[in-house]
């Protein structure tokens, strides 16, 4: 029996239930945390992260999992656990919230303290450390200061939230009017800013952190395409979204040997990302990939699409049909372990003329890329390799293949990184559409089945009496859906009727259109 159960014991989310049994008295977000907070009169404690998130791991072992750290926040706070991926509305409020309190970034794990009696929020942070480093305070000292000061300036705090009340209310933009004319200056206006922010030698757009950005990269290809016909075809938008493409391939971010793209890159050249892969990248990045190959032919799009359709099918789909949300970034207590390679590990695995080849192509010839170990990302081409080995393209190729197929057999046999088994409407509908779309340019009908399975599991587990549920998890299916998972599902549910038509499908695509014009 475990020493301590507190009261997520019973919640569908996995990474809820990962809290159950730390000492802190965690509360999901709901009616009886409220009720305590006002009855105590103690400040809520809110923690907001998703269980492949890395650094929610390190505070929770850390501080949550230690007793010392649980007592201050027991005396002094009541405590909820949020998990974003179940509550993104939550999630969204309080990350604003959070910017404009301390004027940075946002992002997870998300730790906010909130009024007792209203749930407002008067200050908040991303990580603390359990002791003072970073530039960070310790998260001991600092729960002492907030409840502090919590009793003893409940009137400022009072008029702060006011003004932060005030301030949301200012981000809500007034709705266009009946005589508002639609033009194209908002769109010109994203594609100079795009232009601006572009990377020439890398792809993407800003510095690091680098992030995929699918739907941005889709838009521009939708642009050059609508430009084609024009006296000077928009060919700044095509290089802009194929050139991230090629490089996103490249990179580290991308899994060289199973497939699969990882949340983001912490570096301006996609090679080192964090280690999570989350369900809803990777159907936007499907997308986007079967949608270039479509639009230029160039079969390099073609294989990495089949690379992620691939990675979906053998580690994302559910027998039931639905597909998971994510895979943590950890493995064995350790970001990125069960990815990394020993130079030596990797030269004992493969035959001579293997290691000769598949080293200059990933890396391994050079310098170790993270923490005294290699990841894998693409150095150099297959043409450079095969002129400098005396060997056709085609037999380095080869090559490749075998070395990739013998270092994904041992990959295979590792501690691998937990995977959140919930399943997601929304996100569920962005991998559908993906799906669709790469059956469509890669012509496998197995892609339409897969999307097939995951629409029929939708439509029987997450439709009730008209309305859509968000989630689901060991069969048990509740919150009520958002907009976004009506929007994504219609949409998915629309492009697969491109491959094969379904009456039952098409209605169920109008009515979930009816709910959202209500």
């Amino acid at each position: 029996m475990p020493k301590y159960t507190n009261h997520l014991s019973t919640e569908t989310s996995p990474y809820l239930r990962k809290h159950a049994h730390n000492p802190v008295e965690w509360y999901p977000w709901g009616s009886a945390a409220f009720e305590r907070a006002r009855t105590e009169k103690k400040p809520i404690h809110l923690s907001v992260g998703y269980l492949s998130c890395h650094w929610c791991g390190v505070l929770e072992k850390e501080s949550f999992e230690d007793e010392a750290t649980a007592r201050l926040l027991n005396e002094h706070f009541v405590n909820i656990k949020v998990d974003r991926e179940e509550r993104p509305d939550i999630d969204r409020i309080y990350q604003i919230a959070q910017q404009m309190l301390t004027q940075r970034g946002g992002g997870w794990p998300l730790t906010m303290f909130l009024t007792h009696d209203d749930q407002r929020p008067f200050f908040g942070g991303t990580y603390f450390p359990k002791e003072a480093r970073y530039g960070l305070p310790a998260f001991k000292d600092l729960l002492l200061r907030v409840a502090e000061f919590y009793r003893q300036h409940s009137a400022e705090l009072r008029r702060q939230n006011e003004a932060l009340m005030a301030a949301f209310a200012d981000l809500n933009p007034q709705p266009a009017g009946p005589d508002s004319e639609l033009t194209q200056a908002p769109l010109a206006s994203l594609r100079e800013q795009l232009a601006r922010s572009f990377d020439p030698r890398y792809g993407g757009f800003g510095g690091a952190p680098k992030f995929p950005h699918p739907q941005t990269i889709e838009w521009l290809l939708r642009r050059w395409q609508a430009s084609a016909g024009a006296p000077e075809p928009d060919l700044e938008a095509r290089h802009m979204a194929t050139l991230t493409l090629r490089r996103m391939a490249e990179g580290g971010i991308n899994d060289q040997l199973g497939g699969g793209f990882c949340r983001y890159s912490v570096d301006e050249y996609w090679m080192i990302p964090h280690f999570e892969k989350m369900l809803y990248d990777n159907g936007a990045l499907l997308a986007v990939y079967a949608q270039a190959a479509l639009a230029t032919g160039d079969p390099a799009h073609a294989r990495v699409a089949r690379s992620i359709a691939d990675w979906t099918l053998r580690e994302m789909q559910s027998p039931e049909g639905g597909y998971y949300s994510s895979l943590d970034a950890d493995s064995e207590g350790h970001e990125g372990k069960f990815y990394v390679w020993e130079r030596e590990e990797v030269r004992k695995a493969l035959s001579a003329e293997e290691f000769a080849v598949f080293a200059p192509r990933f890396g391994l010839d050079g310098e170790a890329n993270f923490e005294g170990r290699w990841h894998l990302r693409v150095v150099a081409a297959t043409s450079d390799i095969a002129r400098q080995a005396g060997r056709t393209e085609e037999e380095v190729e080869a090559l490749l293949a075998r070395a990739r197929a013998k270092l994904f057999g041992i990959r295979a046999q590792r501690v691998r990184p937990a995977r959140d088994e919930k399943i997601l409407t929304s996100w569920n509908a962005l991998m559908i559409r993906g799906m669709a779309i790469a059956a469509r340019a890669l012509a496998d009908d197995e892609l339409v089945t897969a999307a097939t399975r995951a629409l029929d599991f939708i439509r029987t587990r997450l439709w009730r009496d008209g309305r859509l549920l968000a989630t689901c998890m060991e069969g048990r299916a509740h919150l009520n859906a958002y907009l976004d998972d009506y929007v994504f599902l219609a949409d998915a549910v629309l492009e697969l009727q491109q491959l094969r038509f379904r009456s039952e499908e098409l209605d169920f695509a109008q009515q979930l259109i009816g709910v959202v014009l209500k």
